[in-house]
């Protein structure tokens, strides 16, 4: 029965997806009120919210702070499962041909703020759907009436000569309460389009702006600068050697040219992104904004390449980073070279954390236990859990948050509030350094351990 439901579905997808409109969207409050005010406009308005193939696939939901919403497209009555909870029946939709509808609704209530959650559905025949990466955002996460909203600037394009050509766009953020006078602190954000989005709804999965805000406010965070940054491209600066050697490593890895730039900048053991960072890009922030010099003061963050990038900048340069968050972040072989160039690679970093001289720095590990797998650069979570290992042996003040997810920002953004307080807890602004303690709540924990949980067919 569930093969057939499955052959029913991908055999409805082309007819289907190309037959539904794409108006704009609407947001989770939206489509949950008109369920509960007009079921009869409840059939357009999950069109006008979900692309089709979600609805295929089972992955389509909405949701803020507490309330959700689910709606699939299935051949059968099916219910909703949220993490390990009973099951609870979908709702058929209404519809003017009631023969031909097959879709189905739940309006569900999730408990716990701040975490990642998962769903599926059930059917006699079995299990459908569904996505581990539910996050369920607290209300720091949204945008407050009462908070200052501070302004993000217009993109800004720089070209380096650390990277021989290669042009870069960046966006700065700067809070209502900035003052020229007072010398702000400072955040780097890597990857850094992605976390412009206000709405943390699905795709735009991170708040991050409203989080900032929200924290500033409450006297949580300092005052602080934040720099938006994308990674580069070399299409314009053919027959440098940094076009050279990205075309090389794409063309490896059958990689487009700017996704082999991004782990170039990203993934490299180095110093050249910290010195591009420092010499370039944050020089010319630094000539338009008032900004403190001392690493106390300066955080860096990013997900994936982008994490293990935040962590080689504080590695490389402990006077200019001392804070770091790193979600899902990419501690593998991906820039390991045989050959003398680049001799070190990403998989080396919990052996150098526990071998090299000790960084003051603070760390916020995030990762899952369905993060990547990858042929060519193993494994992620496999990997983190040797970078929190390490950074406990060597008593760094670290925190490992790791949970069930994916390669998704989902994990990561639903906690971003806790991390962004944990990391700039006891901040002094009369200050310009810290030696940094464990937390004492991570002190007494034991080492992660790893359990086996993939390897049969229920699981």
């Amino acid at each position: 029965m569930k093969k057939l439901a499955l052959v029913l579905l991908l055999a409805t997808i082309s007819t289907f997806t190309a037959a539904q409109p794409k108006p704009d969207k609407l947001t989770a409050p939206q489509i949950i009120a008109i369920a509960q005010s007009n079921p009869a406009a409840i059939h357009d308005a999950i069109y006008a919210a979900f692309e089709p193939q979600n609805l295929l696939l089972g992955t389509a939901w909405a949701g803020h702070g507490h309330d959700f919403f689910f709606a699939v497209y299935f051949p059968y009555p099916i219910s909703l499962v949220i993490d390990a909870q009973d099951p609870v029946p979908m709702l058929k939709v209404p519809s003017k041909t009631p023969e031909n509808n097959q879709l189905w609704y739940a309006i569900a209530h999730v408990e716990q703020l701040g975490k990642l959650h998962s769903f599926h559905y059930q059917f006699p025949g079995g299990t459908f759907g569904g996505v581990l990466d539910l996050p369920a955002y607290t209300p720091l996460s949204y945008q407050q009436p009462d908070v200052p909203a501070g302004t993000l600037s217009d993109k800004i394009t720089h070209t380096s000569k650390i990277y021989d050509g290669m042009k870069t766009s960046y966006w700065t953020y700067v809070p209502a309460q900035y003052d020229p006078k007072i010398p702000a602190a400072l955040m780097v954000f890597q990857d850094g389009q992605g976390y412009t989005d206000r709405d943390p709804w699905q795709k735009s999965d991170h708040g991050i702006l409203n989080v900032i805000d929200n924290l500033i406010a409450q006297h949580k965070i300092p005052v602080m600068i934040c720099v938006f940054i994308n990674p580069g491209s070399v299409k314009d600066a053919p027959g440098t050697p940094t076009y050279n050697y990205v075309q090389a490593h794409g063309q490896r890895f059958n990689r487009p040219l700017d996704d082999a730039m991004r782990s170039t900048l990203y993934d490299t053991v180095s110093d050249r992104y910290p010195r591009y960072l420092r010499d370039e890009i944050l020089a010319e922030v630094g000539a338009r904004y008032n900004l403190r010099k001392d690493a106390y003061s300066h955080a860096i963050t990013g997900l994936s390449s982008g994490g293990i990038c935040s962590f080689n900048a504080a590695w490389q340069m402990p006077d200019q980073f001392s804070r770091v968050i790193t979600w899902i972040g990419s501690f593998t072989n991906i820039q390991w070279e045989e050959q003398p160039a680049f001799p070190e690679g990403g998989q080396d970093y919990p052996d150098k954390v526990l071998r090299g001289p000790k960084r003051n720095i603070r760390v916020w590990l995030q990762d899952g236990s369905n993060d990547m797998e990858n042929p060519n650069w193993g494994s992620w979570p496999l990997a983190n859990i040797r970078m929190a290992n390490a950074l406990k042996t060597r008593d760094y003040d670290f925190h490992f948050s790791f949970g069930r997810g994916t390669h998704n920002a989902g994990h990561g953004a639903a906690e971003f509030p806790e991390e962004m307080t944990w990391l700039w807890r006891g901040y002094d602004p009369t200050k310009t350094e810290e030696t940094y303690q464990p937390d004492p709540a991570e002190k007494s924990q034991p080492f992660y351990r790893v359990q086996i949980t993939s390897r049969t067919a229920e699981q």
